[in-house]
């Protein structure tokens, strides 16, 4: 799962919608659109502002265990 999938998945089960999460943020709705359509990537701060606003690991919110696992796999199989 790509990052942009992740953080729409994580604001859709907590129930917020991506108006909440930008005026969180501090910044646009397109502006936070754009890192759920993956146009753009968040800064470090606002990755941290993002894990606390969904009460997430940074782990989890950058996917680190898929990206992990992606790694284990035998070339093979990808």
């Amino acid at each position: 799962m790509y990052f942009y999938e992740k953080l729409k998945a994580l604001r859709v089960s907590k129930g917020l919608t991506q108006h909440f999460i930008a005026e969180q943020l501090n910044i646009n709705d397109r502006s936070y659109q754009n890192y759920e359509y993956g146009k753009r990537e968040p800064d470090i701060k606002t990755l941290i502002m993002l894990s606390s606003i969904l009460n997430v690991s940074l782990d989890e919110l950058l996917c680190r265990e898929d990206y992990l696992n992606s790694l284990a796999k035998p070339a093979d199989e990808s």
